[in-house]
């Protein structure tokens, strides 16, 4: 009699099956032992023969299922010694725009006469937003937020201000637009219907950036929002249906003060001891957007 000889393994058990040509089986081997058992007894000297011959060349073991290794955390890298030149707490809301020289007072008298703009103008118009917005912010310290601004970045730009607190970490741009009209759409922003400029998807882009070095530094993840606040502006539309980013009035700040149970008060203090220090954010590079 000819058997068809399966092999089988489950519970700590590996066999040898000797089954009938419809699947019926007959007899089994245990390959660790060697030991042959036989269900069908007019089929013993069969059996044992087949079995036998299968047995003489031992079959390989199965590969035992690998429990994957969790990979050991490595230690987050240590910034040096806070120093005061390091320390960005003592940064000013504004504080990259106020070191920006503008034209003499006579060259913006004539530039105002002849009602040509300059970038002056411009600077000018941020930095007074960028005041505006701080003084928001400076309420929610009061409610356990932590408070940055004028964060410089490796490449000559900075984060306006950095809000760390219970409710997590928020990147916030300051956008000055007086009694202008804004809408704010899934991925740009049209200021008095003109073309559309990319502020939400290069909050979104730093928003990651400053989570990357934050997390760097702190060795946890540190889930951080990105914020747009408008400042001055007549009118505020947001059309988005899938905005990612939160959009606010300088007034409207103070609904992040109630935010929490993102982070603890002992983490509030060690992602705000990373964010303060000028060396952790020297060579971080901006994100693909």
């Amino acid at each position: 009699m000819k058997f068809k000889v399966t092999r089988w393994k489950r519970y700590g058990l590996d066999r040898l099956y000797a089954n009938l040509p419809d699947g019926t089986p007959v007899g089994w081997a245990d390959v660790e032992t060697g030991d042959i058992t036989v269900l069908v007894a007019e089929y013993r000297e069969d059996v044992i023969a087949a079995l036998t011959d299968h047995l003489r060349n031992k079959p390989e073991p199965f590969p035992r299922k690998q429990t994957p290794r969790t990979p050991v955390a490595e230690a987050p890298p240590l910034l040096p010694p806070l120093t005061a030149a390091d320390d960005l707490s003592a940064n000013r809301p504004g504080e990259c725009l106020l070191d920006k020289s503008g034209p003499g007072l006579i060259k913006r008298v004539v530039l105002q006469l002849l009602r040509r703009p300059a970038e002056w103008d411009s600077w000018r118009k941020g930095l007074a937003g960028e005041q505006r917005v701080g003084a928001e912010l400076r309420r929610l310290e009061r409610h356990g937020w932590r408070v940055l601004h004028s964060i410089p970045l490796a490449d000559k730009v900075d984060v306006d201000h950095l809000l760390i607190g219970p409710g997590g970490v928020f990147s916030i741009n300051t956008k000055h637009h007086h009694k202008r009209a804004v809408w704010v759409g899934d991925d740009s922003v049209k200021v008095d219907h003109g073309k559309p400029v990319p502020y939400a998807r290069r909050s979104r882009a730093e928003a990651k950036r400053v989570a990357r070095v934050l997390e760097r530094f702190c060795g946890f993840s540190v889930p951080v929002e990105p914020v747009l606040i408008f400042v001055g502006v007549a009118d505020l539309k947001v059309a988005a249906t899938q905005l990612s980013v939160r959009v606010y009035r300088e007034r409207e700040v103070a609904a992040l003060a109630p935010l929490s149970g993102v982070l603890t008060a002992e983490r509030v203090e060690q992602v705000y001891s990373v964010a303060r220090h000028r060396q952790a954010w020297r060579h971080v590079r901006p994100t693909a957007t």
